[in-house]
């Protein structure tokens, strides 16, 4: 199957999941569209069950299974999505907020890594289900990171005081990037021998921080820097968004061969682009074409992406049956999530106040999604993949649907009370 074929089954369902929510369940759309897939998907299960002999699991599985979802996201969606989410940020908002941003996004995700990783090896072990202590890590690092894209999607229906939502965009923002670098290290050292080499050791760990974090920060600000640049001394609204655009995919491609990390290399780009750009090199004209372009891109992608979520019940339940585990990992991430947000709450508020029920939405509103889903994917084939896969699935759909569906009434209850 062509990946035009691929492609026109993708929107072709989003659009028709997005118009039954919209017709029929009145959810926010995103999670709409997660919701009927997964209907979806269960009802052909069912089906299967009902008369074997059908095979639709399997056809329709097998469609899946050439889309390669790690690939797909993180090597390609990934960088739009990012880029769409920071150009619409408020930078100064962010700058006021970056000790407070910075501690929840590097802090907070090591202690959530940590938290998930001790209890989900116990837990395990509890269960005889033998997992050694560096997976349950593993497992803990790509969980850990709350998901932009999930997070930002909250925005759109849901409202909360400026300084809040300075600080959960831009955690999810940037915590991405630091899962990731978390997530390879551990990955590492649980592969050592392999071919990411052995124990990485201090100095190891250092020169993958560095170059991946740091060095994808410069990149992302020459990239926005250069686009700048460019549209600075013109008027030609779709040659700005076609500089734009070419400005995502040229800057990720780069990160992506040097070793740096893309995500961080797109948020730094757009937040420049949308602050510095939109005030001083775009007319309004042009500032029209480039975020509404921008905001098309957003909510396709979106829906193309959390209908993949959906559908892809059917890879994890043909490769495992640890589903279930995911019900009991529920509460670990909960509880990993709590206390990576109150340790730092706790150290920060010495220097810093938070908004009235800040901590409560922090905790509950820091949702998981397709990135926690691609990292698992991506994970070569051992022993410990289906488990981990399964989990993960199962704590995606609950943030999403759960959390995603509750934040608003509770944002209601405990801030606007």
């Amino acid at each position: 199957m062509s990946i035009f074929t691929i492609s026109a089954i993708l929107v072709g369902l989003s659009a028709l999941f997005g118009y039954i929510n919209h017709r029929l369940l009145h959810l926010p759309h995103t999670i709409g569209l997660v919701v009927i897939a997964l209907a979806a998907s269960l009802s052909i299960i069912g089906i299967d069950l009902l008369d074997p002999h059908l095979h639709i699991a399997r056809q329709v599985t097998g469609v899946l299974r050439q889309i390669d979802f790690n690939d797909t996201l993180m090597h390609g969606m990934l960088s739009f999505l990012l880029f769409a989410g920071a150009l619409h940020a408020d930078v100064s908002a962010f700058t006021s907020q970056r000790l407070t941003i910075g501690v929840m996004a590097v802090l907070g995700t090591l202690i959530s890594t940590f938290v998930v990783g001790v209890l989900m090896w116990f837990l395990l072990g509890s269960l005889g289900i033998a997992m050694p202590f560096i997976w349950a890590m593993v497992f803990g690092a790509l969980i850990s990171p709350t998901d932009p894209v999930a997070v930002l999607g909250l925005f759109k229906t849901v409202k909360v005081p400026a300084s809040l939502q300075a600080k959960m965009s831009g955690e999810s923002l940037f915590n991405d990037g630091v899962g990731v670098v978390v997530f390879t290290v551990v990955l590492a050292i649980a592969l050592a021998g392999g071919e990411h080499g052995a124990a990485l050791g201090v100095a190891g760990v250092a020169k993958l921080l560095l170059t991946e974090v740091a060095g994808g920060a410069l990149l992302g600000m020459l990239a926005g820097y250069i686009g700048y640049r460019a549209m600075y001394g013109i008027n030609e609204p779709s040659l700005e968004v076609l500089i734009t655009l070419a400005l995502v995919m040229v800057a990720y491609a780069l990160a992506l061969s040097l070793h740096m990390s893309g995500p961080i290399a797109m948020v730094v780009a757009g937040l420049f682009i949308g602050n510095r750009g939109v005030k001083f090199a775009m007319s309004e004209q042009t500032r029209d074409y480039v975020l509404t372009f921008w905001t098309l891109i957003d909510e396709i992608l979106n829906s193309v992406l959390f209908l993949l979520i959906g559908l892809e019940v059917l890879v994890v339940a043909a490769g495992g049956d640890h589903l279930w585990i995911g019900l009991l990992a529920i509460p670990v991430t909960l509880l990993a999530r709590t206390l990576s947000v109150v340790i730092p709450v706790t150290v920060l508020s010495h220097w810093k106040t938070f908004t009235r029920g800040a901590v409560p939405v922090l905790i509950w509103g820091g949702l998981r999604g397709g990135i926690a889903v691609a990292l698992a994917l991506s994970l070569p084939e051992t022993p410990y993949k289906a488990v981990i896969l399964s989990v993960t699935y199962g704590v995606v759909l609950f943030s999403i649907i759960v959390q995603g569906l509750t934040v608003k009434p509770l944002v209601k209850k405990i801030i606007r009370q």
